[in-house]
This record gives C-alpha cells, structure tokens and sequence, in this order.
C-alpha cells in the first residue's frame, strides 16, 4: 500500500494513528462519495455469508443476534436448516475416533 500513511501496519485499511484501524465512519463516507451504497451492501455482504455459513456462526462471528440471521437466512432462501449449533470442539462421552487403539 503505497498511499498508507504506514506502509508496515498490519491492518487492511490503517488509519491516521499509527498502529490503529481507520475508522468505520470514516470508511462509510469514503465510500459514500464514489457512490458505493453502504447499507444495501453492509446487508448483501452478509447475506452471502448466510449463503456460505451457518446462521448461529455467522450471528457470532459478526455480533449478532442468532433470530436476526435466522430470518435474514430464510429471505435470502439458504438452507443451513439443519446445523447443529452448540459446541463442536468436545466428544460426546465414551466415544473415540478410529484407529487410535481403544476398543
């Protein structure tokens, strides 16, 4: 990013402050003046994240509320209908994977 105020920030858009993010207002005015709609696209961006994840990872992901992607969910016409939501990092008790020795 040559036009970065500093080229070594690790952030997508960096701000004025070094080592801090542009701000999201500033951002939405951006775009506003070469005519980008920021809400129609804010609401299609995560439409097609529905379209590709579960509605309960994407409400956590963006800080939603998991009724509110549901429903946007439903308008778009996605069919994550059966994702088992919960914690998926855990085996359920007694069980083991194949192959590691325990019978």
């Amino acid at each position: 990013m040559n036009t970065a105020t500093n080229q070594a920030s690790r952030w997508l858009f960096p701000g004025r402050r070094a080592g801090q993010p542009a701000r999201p207002d500033h951002l939405s005015a951006l775009l506003g003046e070469i005519g980008i709609p920021v809400a129609a696209a804010r609401g299609a961006a995560i439409r097609q994240q529905l379209l590709e994840l579960p509605a309960p990872v994407v409400a956590d992901a963006l800080g939603y509320h998991d009724k509110t992607t549901s429903r946007l969910l439903r308008e778009t016409g996605g069919t994550w209908s059966r994702y088992a939501a919960g914690d998926h990092t855990r085996s359920p008790a007694g069980w083991a994977p194949r192959g590691t020795g325990d019978s």
